[in-house]
């Protein structure tokens, strides 16, 4: 059909649409009414730019390709700053909360009121980069010490971008998963607060504050098109962008929403091999990807199971 790009082998696995109530469940429309209203008031914002790819759509013979371009995001250089920034005000926001016993808001701690409680909180999350470039980002606005874990794999210059913005960067020899391990253990061991993308049994409210950031992202986009798009690709990594874009998506456009086509790579594909199994499944990672933000080998089971009743279909792309 063309020539753009090297050949690659897809697998592929496609699953039928079933009904329910997932998309609301798991991510509420409050969920992502609260984002959208708090990550909007932030200074810096704008939205980002949904661009046109018109002859790459000519020349594979397809009506039309949209990107949604967020490299200008916040100055991060991701979308990553729409989640684990919010989740990260959202922590500060119920800890806070807790401790003098009454409820703050987030505007509050926006403006700064609560300047020295929020001293007293630690944030701690693991990170290929960007999630953690975003949570230090969030707690030098508002004066948090910031514990960042990483793994082997990740770059010096993603670390320095972290410690430039005043983080504690922590180096494993280990791969991401060993590095989300290694944080949850700390942070338990000295009453830190875990921010983080991915979720496990009886810790789930950060990992759905960072779905209902991305929020922000779908929201753009959709209230610039006048029609559903047909298929919407995403790529997989911890599964929190593809959730978080999938349930926006049900919500915004109801029955017309689009096919949700969710992307791999060959050497950590968890979702592929998940949907072929009908439950969460885990896979070993022999070799690292060159797509170092998507080597992830773990899901958790609520999430798992969420996307799996999506309207998705789950290709690993095997070119590495």
């Amino acid at each position: 059909m063309t020539n753009l790009l090297p050949i690659a082998l897809l697998n592929h696995i496609a699953a039928n649409r079933k009904t329910g109530d997932a998309a609301y469940r798991v991510l509420s429309e409050e969920n992502f009414k609260t984002a959208f209203s708090e990550i909007t008031r932030w200074e810096g914002y704008t939205p980002t730019q949904l661009v046109s790819l018109a002859g790459l759509a000519s020349e594979i013979g397809v009506g039309e390709i949209l990107y949604k371009h967020e490299g200008t995001r916040f100055g991060l250089g991701s979308f990553k700053a729409l989640g684990g920034s919010y989740a990260a005000q959202r922590v500060l926001q119920r800890e806070i909360s807790k401790k003098l016993g009454h409820d703050v808001s987030l505007e509050d701690i926006r403006a700064g009121k609560y300047s020295s409680e929020c001293a007293q909180i630690t944030l701690v999350s693991a990170t290929d980069g960007n999630h953690g470039r975003a949570l230090a980002w969030e707690c030098k606005r508002f004066g948090s010490p910031c514990r960042i874990y990483i793994h082997a794999e990740v770059s010096q210059g993603r670390a320095d971008a972290m410690q430039d913005l005043g983080a504690e960067v922590i180096r494993i020899d280990g791969d991401y998963d060993a590095s989300v391990i290694l944080a949850k253990q700390e942070a338990d061991e000295n009453g830190w607060y875990v921010v983080s993308d991915t979720s496990w049994p009886g810790y789930t409210e950060p990992p759905r504050d960072v779905m209902s950031g991305y929020g922000v992202m779908t929201q753009e986009i959709c209230d610039e098109l006048d029609q559903a798009p047909t298929h919407v690709f995403l790529q997989g990594g911890v599964g929190g962008l593809a959730a978080g874009v999938a349930a926006g998506l049900r919500q915004y456009w109801k029955e017309t929403s689009p096919r949700v086509v969710i992307v791999e790579p060959e050497l950590a594909a968890c979702l592929y091999e998940s949907s072929k199994t009908g439950n969460a499944t885990n896979v070993s990672i022999a070799e690292e990807t060159l797509m170092a933000g998507l080597s992830c080998v773990n899901r958790p089971e609520w999430l798992g199971k969420y996307l799996l009743k999506k309207q998705a279909t789950f290709s690993p792309y095997q070119n590495r």
